[in-house]
């Protein structure tokens, strides 16, 4: 029952195939019909983040209010009609515009799926079906390779436009059968759904077994001071903030880059497009290791280790003056390993919060996504301009600074949450201890009353 319903938490394989064939099309023509300059193509992706971010928290706010069924269909159309739009771009600055209204149209999907997954599966699953959803992510972007690299073989002139072009057409036009299968078939959640394919039994074992506490009013100046007194909301963000920027290596398609500026080498279109997404494959394949282990033995904060020792050696080898061009892809496909926290991280805030109200883990989950999307929204304007290429220096020092950081905030995290399980446990035992002198009261007086 539950892997069906698994298979209608849709989106993210398109919304990677839109990031990546921003980077593609730059690579495919893009960049000399626009003439773009400097580091415009860096301004797109921060605009992009801009209107990302500004949407994440309040969308996700909604899916607790409004049903996913109708709203995540809704919004993924007007994603479509907007990446339709792009083909009719005449300079960069009207891809900036376009970018912002995509990156808020998109906003819902990546911190609203995570939410919703965790209302229908138990830690013991959670990590592999958040593993699914964000391995599906990087498959869209391998993807994204393939196709412009086909549709420049075979339609790059035809009815006049560049590849470039129809990639965002196409790229549209497959989107929108999405959201109608989304429309028909989104089970929303266990409590609400109205799946076809759910019977009465499977939709209440469903609620039984992830059970959800009951949800105070949104707007409530309690709500609100819970959210800011907890260590949760500022822990998380700061996780995903950390956890984000390790992930530059792929989500700035750094590998793309360093080949279109290689000093030596001249690499063709379908080089440039297809050489790439080895990096995405390497990232499908730690997902779900990780993803697995953790499900099985727990201790998801262990990626976070695993991510910091990987960045940090992978900056070092690229920083290395005497590395190799194979080095450098070897460096590249490795780091793309380091996206297997996005499955682990999200089901540890998942996990953590699942006795507290559905609002308040909507809220941290969208304050992670959030987070770590305003950093990206300035961060590569400093660390990973596209003018930057092929080293990257500035990037890889600031690399290996992050990763160190994530491996000290991995441990205090840790720290917390021990904490917070023995507090439990001491409040569990005072509980029963309570519960049997309660009881044994209670047969006294049953004594005594029958003397009497």
């Amino acid at each position: 029952m539950f892997e069906r319903a698994r298979e209608y938490f849709w989106g993210n394989p398109r919304n990677y195939l839109d990031r990546s064939n921003i980077t593609q099309a730059y690579v495919s023509g893009m960049k000399e019909d626009l003439n773009f300059k400097g580091a415009e193509l860096t301004v797109i992706n921060t605009v992009y983040q801009t209107g990302y971010m500004i949407g994440i928290i309040p969308n996700n706010l909604l899916l607790t209010r409004f049903r996913p069924r109708i709203f995540f269909p809704l919004m993924i159309v007007i994603w479509a009609a907007f990446t339709m739009c792009t083909a009719l771009a005449k300079r960069p600055q009207d891809i900036m515009v376009i970018r912002f209204f995509q990156g808020y149209a998109e906003s819902c999907v990546f911190a609203g799926t995570h939410f919703l997954l965790g209302s229908w599966y138990t830690e013991e699953e959670l990590g592999k079906r958040s593993g699914i959803f964000t391995g599906s992510g990087l498959a869209g972007g391998m993807f994204g390779g393939f196709l412009q690299s086909g549709i420049h073989k075979s339609m790059d002139g035809l009815h006049g436009l560049p590849g470039w072009r129809w990639l965002f057409i196409i790229d549209g036009i497959i989107t929108l059968p999405v959201a109608v299968y989304g429309y028909m078939l989104f089970p929303d959640t266990p409590a609400t759904t109205t799946a076809p394919y759910l019977s009465a039994e499977e939709k209440a074992l469903a609620i039984a077994r992830v059970p959800i506490s009951e949800d105070p009013p949104v707007v409530n100046k309690a709500f609100v001071k819970t959210i800011f007194n907890s260590w949760y909301f500022y822990s998380f963000a700061v996780l995903w903030i950390l956890g984000n920027c390790s992930e530059a290596f792929s989500s700035q398609s750094l590998l793309n880059l360093y080949m279109q500026a290689h000093p030596t080498i001249t690499y063709t279109v379908y080089q440039l497009n297809n050489y790439p997404t080895g990096v995405q494959a390497v990232g499908i394949m730690s997902t779900f290791l990780w993803a697995c282990y953790t499900d099985i033995y727990g201790r998801r904060w262990i990626t976070g280790y695993y991510n910091a020792v990987v960045g940090i050696v992978t900056s070092v080898i690229i920083l290395v003056p005497s590395t190799t061009t194979a080095g450098h892809f070897g460096a590249y496909y490795w780091a793309g390993s380091i996206y297997c926290c996005q499955a682990t991280f999200f089901a540890w805030a998942n996990d953590t919060l699942r006795s507290k109200p559905p609002a308040m883990r909507a809220v941290v989950i969208g304050a992670m996504n959030f987070s770590g999307n305003f950093f990206q929204a300035w961060w590569p304007l400093i660390f990973y301009r596209a003018d930057a290429a092929p080293k990257f220096t500035r990037g890889m020092c600031c690399m290996i600074a992050i990763c160190s950081l994530l491996a000290i905030w991995v441990t205090v995290m840790v720290w917390y949450e021990r904490r917070d399980k023995k507090e439990q446990a001491i409040l569990e035992g005072q509980a029963i201890v309570e519960a049997a002198d309660a009881k044994t009261a209670d047969v006294e007086t049953m004594d005594v009353d029958k003397k009497v």
